[in-house]
C-alpha cells in the first residue's frame, strides 16, 4: 500500500537540512530503486523553486510499504529527524487516484 509521509521543519533548519541531505537522499534513492518510490520533495519556505536562505518548511514522501507501522519506522529513521530538522512527522495510509496507474 501507499503511505504519505509529511515532515515539518524546525524554525531556521536549513543548515541541519543541508547537513543530512546526502544521507536522506541515499534512502530515497534504495526506495526508488526498490521500485518503491512513487514522489518525494521538499516544501520550499517561500514561493519560489529556489528558496535560498528561505529554506524548506518541510517534506512530502509518498512510497510503498507493506504496512503503516513500516513506513512508520521507515520515516522515524530519517537522518532529517535524527539532525533535529523535523518537528513533526506524520504518516498516513494514501490511496492514488490520479494520475491514473
Amino acid at each position: 500500500m501507499l503511505y504519505s509521509i509529511v515532515g515539518e521543519d524546525v524554525a531556521n533548519s536549513l543548515s541541519a537540512r543541508q547537513e543530512a541531505r546526502p544521507a536522506h537522499l541515499t534512502r530515497l534513492e534504495a526506495l526508488q530503486n526498490e521500485g518503491r518510490l512513487i514522489l518525494a520533495g521538499p516544501n520550499p519556505a517561500i514561493d519560489s523553486d529556489s528558496p535560498g536562505d528561505a529554506g524548506f518548511s518541510g517534506s512530502v514522501v509518498i512510497a510503498k510499504f507493506t504496512s503503516l507501522e513500516e513506513a512508520k519506522a521507515w520515516a522515524d529513521a530519517d537522518p532529517y529527524v535524527d539532525a533535529g530538522v523535523y518537528k513533526n512527522v506524520t504518516v498516513k495510509p494514501f490511496k492514488q487516484v490520479f494520475p491514473n496507474t
